[in-house]
């Protein structure tokens, strides 16, 4: 039997990935391409659940982040300091972009209920809203007790969930299109860069490195590994009912232009009518909120780690660079950017770093001296490898797609 003091870390970690890329990118996927992108949905949960519990019986088993893992997993400095780079490089670049969208996304559902609010300053247009969000998460942040609030938050995350669930069911897809799209792959012309996104928005690399965190503190015990195995199957359960809802409910509305909170909530108009907007607007801002939160906390964690440093909340190092990272995801989200290209931007960013973080991941998994008889096996191992191998190749055919070579 499930208790609910044995749920823990995989709220958050679903709560931080049920984002504005989330809604956004299954909302672009279901309008443009109908259920043909589900499969890419389904191959995204399988590659998060593996992904996911493997950060997590690794944060278990050595009470370490997965960043301090990594960098004592090799005894040669040079690797040491080369891993140290690329993933130091790859969170905060990540994770920085990643800020952008979520601050975006919460800006579009307070534009849609309050309007526009734009200032002129030093001849740059600045969204008045970016400032305000991340002044929230900001507050929040330097507290360090973000428990109550994150419960709040994902309430609201959840409400906005249901709408697309209630939705999906009333919209009445069509079965047969619906396992077809889940288990027949179909690239459509156009269509690589919405289904990296996807990808990206599902399997988000700094949830892996705060999960392993999270987890640390949650359980201490060997033993706990079944809590720790049910936690993240119902996080990933969860966040695979509520995006596919949503590419299900856009895809019955069909193709249509998505720019701001409006748009996207044509998709629930056949259940909540003149109230649509509202519900999308509280549901973007709450996930806007809630990831804007979760994003710099792990970059904290990632870089104590990898740098040695004490990850708690209220050291000035640990404060200094999630302070970093949120005021870069300030800045670009404040900007003259259409909000909605932000968030496509840091969801194709992050599918396209997975690769290296998956890399990185199944080294860690497989160091006896860490994890003694914890080790991945040969399955994990396998399915681990076909993993990074297609989204290298996904991820090369992207940069080659956008330089214009194929």
């Amino acid at each position: 039997m499930i208790s609910l003091k044995n749920i823990g870390p995989g709220t958050v970690i679903a709560a931080a990935f049920i984002g504005p890329g989330t809604i956004t990118m299954c909302s672009i996927a279901g309008a443009k391409y109908g259920l043909d992108l589900l499969w890419a949905l389904l191959f995204s949960l399988i590659v998060t659940t593996i992904l996911q519990f493997t950060a997590a019986k690794i944060g278990l088993i050595t009470q370490k982040g997965l960043s301090s893992n990594l960098i004592n997993s090799f005894d040669n400095s040079f690797y040491k300091y080369l891993a140290v780079a690329l993933v130091l490089s790859a969170i905060l670049v990540g994770n920085t972009a990643y800020e952008a969208g979520n601050i975006s996304g919460g800006v579009l559902g307070m534009s849609s209920v309050f309007g526009e609010l734009t200032y002129f300053i030093a001849g740059f247009k600045i969204n008045f809203y970016s400032i305000l969000i991340g002044f929230i998460a900001f507050v929040i942040l330097f507290l360090g007790n973000i428990r109550v609030v994150e419960k709040v938050l994902i309430i609201l995350v959840l409400l906005m969930s249901f709408a697309f669930l209630t939705s999906a069911i009333i919209v009445k897809p069509n079965l047969l299109s619906l396992v077809e799209g889940l288990f027949v792959p179909k690239v459509p012309e156009n269509s690589l860069l919405v289904i990296i996104g996807l990808i990206g928005t599902t399997v988000v690399p700094y949830n892996i490195f705060l999960h392993a965190s999270l987890v640390k503190d949650k359980w201490s015990k060997p033993s706990d590994i079944q809590f720790v195995k049910t936690d993240t199957l119902l996080a990933v359960a969860l966040g695979g009912i509520i995006s596919m809802s949503i590419v299900i409910t856009a895809a019955a509305v069909g193709d249509f232009q998505i720019n701001n909170a409006s748009d996207l909530a044509l998709g629930i108009e056949p259940v909540f009518g003149s109230f649509s907007k509202t519900i999308i607007s509280l549901g973007l801002f709450a996930a806007g909120l809630t990831s804007a939160i979760t994003a710099p906390l792990a970059a904290s964690y990632v870089t104590c780690g990898c740098l040695g440093w004490e990850a708690k909340a209220n050291s000035k190092r640990f404060r200094l660079i999630w302070i970093v990272v949120l005021f870069l995801g300030i800045l670009f989200s404040s900007l003259n950017y259409k909000s909605i290209e932000i968030i496509k931007f840091a969801q194709v960013a992050n599918g396209m770093l997975l690769p290296v973080i998956a890399i990185f991941l199944l080294w860690v998994a497989n160091n006896k001296q860490l994890l003694n008889n914890h080790t991945n096996g040969y399955l994990f191992n396998f399915i681990t490898i076909i993993i990074v191998l297609v989204t290298m190749f996904m991820g090369l055919k992207s940069i080659l797609s956008v330089i214009g070579l194929i």
